[in-house]
């Protein structure tokens, strides 16, 4: 059974810092692109992050030298480290892997900046 579950979300005040975590099990992380999504409330789901097979990363302007995408095959994880939030950075985010017209994504995990 193919899951991916986020966790790590949370309320946290402007300026600090939070890692978000995707488990990936039931397919071959090895193989796949991962990203990061986020959705604000009224707003299109929106791509943050993206690591292919290779360590090959982009990110989204809004996110770049604050955010770092990375995996960990072994451990069949993704993470999401994202530093010196903004109140917009607030929305749910979602984990997706990716191969070729293969696409899963998980559930999402809220994430909160507003002091």
């Amino acid at each position: 059974q193919v899951q991916l579950v986020e966790s790590g979300g949370g309320l946290v005040q402007p300026g600090k810092s939070l890692r978000l975590s995707c488990a990936a099990s039931g397919f071959n992380l090895n193989i796949y692109v991962m990203s990061w999504y986020r959705q604000a409330p009224g707003k299109e789901r929106e791509l943050v992050a993206t690591i292919g097979g290779g360590s090959t990363i982009n990110y989204a302007d809004s996110v770049k030298g604050r955010f770092t995408i990375s995996r960990d095959n072994a451990k069949k994880a993704v993470y999401l480290q994202m530093n010196s939030l903004k109140p917009e950075d607030t929305a749910v985010y979602y984990c997706r892997a990716q191969f070729l017209s293969t696409s899963y994504w998980g559930q999402g995990t809220q994430v909160t900046v507003s002091s």
